[in-house]
């Protein structure tokens, strides 16, 4: 795993001001999809460990802590979960959080969240592909509102990757890679994401009706390669007990964990 360089922005400092300990900590949104701009925003996602005591006591704990802001002259959008919360989500199916888990661009990293990446494959299951495509009719439903790109490229990132998961068996959400890696994808991608290079927020200038065929093309593929996928519909045997066992190892300090072996930030 390598660390990201986001310009003018100390990322690091970032995980360091955090008020509990964090798991993990890596980029993900536009930067990890391929198709940043000038102007887009930092998504900072990852887990941070809660004392116990927040846990067993009265008080409702912060299991999500959300915050954005400028740093530096750069939107920051800063999202994390505590480790219980995020596991319980690998467990619903939900990609979003495996593609943050398995971000290349790693801002802080510990051997448990090492431990968690080498457990993530074992909770694929072919029903990953419903998160893709209602994540995708999303994208869809807002590009047809505005007519802005941004939307228009995370659906096709979303299709792209959830074809991938069925196919492949692992999550790829950087769609430059996914143009080379999935037959099916549109030629005139890759002149979308140079497009988007220039503005966060710039239309689209695309034949509407030539992307909705590409879309619903995809959707058939998908649906295909769901259909198709050598993936299990349930996660593999033992993985919620060697999740259990991940989970009160790391709370309790008595295996791997935010302090356990060297810091590589």
């Amino acid at each position: 795993m390598t660390r990201t360089l986001i310009p003018e922005v100390d990322l690091s400092a970032v995980v360091a001001e955090q008020a509990d300990p964090l798991v993990f900590a890596t980029v993900s949104g536009a930067h990890l999809y391929g198709f940043p701009s000038r102007d887009s925003d930092v998504d900072l996602r990852g887990a941070h460990l809660l004392p116990a005591a927040d846990l067993i006591g009265l008080r409702e704990p912060e299991e999500t802590r959300s915050r954005m802001w400028d740093r530096d002259g750069v939107e920051m959008d800063l999202v994390t979960h505590d480790l219980r919360k995020f596991v319980l989500l690998m467990l619903r199916r939900n990609g979003y959080v495996l593609e943050q888990l398995l971000s290349p661009l790693v801002v802080h990293t510990t051997e448990a969240h090492a431990e968690l990446v080498s457990l993530a494959p074992r909770v694929l299951t072919r029903h990953h592909a419903h998160h893709y495509r209602g994540f995708a009719t999303t994208q869809w439903r807002l590009f047809e509102r505005t007519g802005e790109l941004k939307p228009l490229l995370y659906t096709f990132r979303a299709l792209l990757t959830g074809i991938h998961v069925m196919r492949a068996g692992e999550v790829q959400a950087h769609l430059p890679t996914l143009v080379g890696e999935v037959p099916e994808a549109p030629a005139h991608l890759p002149g979308l994401v140079e497009a988007k290079a220039a503005a966060e927020h710039g239309p689209a200038d695309v034949d509407r009706e030539r992307v909705r065929g590409d879309v619903g093309t995809l959707h058939t593929v998908l649906d295909a390669a769901q259909e198709a996928s050598s993936l299990a519909d349930t996660p593999a045997a033992g993985t919620h007990d060697a999740l259990h066992d991940f989970l009160v190892r790391t709370r309790t300090g008595t295996g791997t964990g935010p302090g356990a072996g060297p810091d590589r930030t």
